[in-house]
């Protein structure tokens, strides 16, 4: 099974998902997007009233407001993976509980697994919190460092602006920095592995055309 295909299944799966709690409130499930063989993944913290209603992660104002921080550093928003650390709203978009987090980790863990981004950019403490522990967002947000083999950026979540216009200026300098961060990771990778992703994608292309 291809990534793509993984991708596909695991989807199918959070579609029907009664793990936790969180699908006795849901709309749809909101697995998240993206291209299979995504360079960068965005991991947010989990949907809210329009993501439950149309399936897809960011669509409301937070996701409005990731499209143009998006293209502030450089980046389409087709070209780059995005989801959430909970597939499912957790009710009056409160936090996710910890046996939210649990029940949805290894969703998370083998979409990672198939796509294997050279870099993971957090959005928000939650997301954060499962690379980096123990530490405050407001200390180490737009600071790359490396956790295994990929290099993680956290970044305040898009909705925090909405709610604290204090910080749009601090998320949009954040961002603004992605281009060099992205830059820096893949010299730290070398290019053979960027590469070699490109060029499976473009494999893939030539096989699906051929149908």
């Amino acid at each position: 099974m291809n990534a793509e295909e993984t991708l596909a299944q695991i989807a199918g799966e959070v579609a029907v998902c009664k793990n936790c709690a969180l699908h006795k409130t849901r709309e749809k499930s909101v697995p998240g997007e993206g291209p299979f063989n995504s360079e960068i993944m965005f991991i947010g913290e989990g949907p809210g009233a329009n993501e439950n209603k149309q399936g897809r992660p960011f669509v409301g104002a937070a996701g409005n407001f990731l499209n143009q921080l998006l293209a502030e550093a450089g980046l389409k928003r087709e070209e780059v993976w995005i989801g959430n650390v909970v597939k499912c709203r957790p009710p009056e978009n409160r936090d996710p509980l910890p046996e939210e987090l649990s029940a949805c980790n290894l969703y998370l863990e083998r979409q990672m697994a198939a796509i294997n981004p050279s870099i993971i950019v957090t959005l928000g403490r939650f997301s954060m919190g499962k690379f980096m522990e123990g530490v405050k967002i407001s200390a180490v947000h737009g600071e790359m460092r490396k956790v295994g083999d990929r290099f993680v950026i956290p970044m305040f979540h898009p909705a925090a602006a909405l709610h604290q216009p204090q910080l749009k200026s601090t998320i949009l300098a954040d961002f603004a920095k992605l281009p060099q961060l992205l830059d820096v990771a893949r010299k730290e990778l070398g290019k053979s592995a960027l590469v070699a992703k490109v060029e499976e994608s473009d494999e893939e292309s030539k096989r699906l055309n051929l149908f």
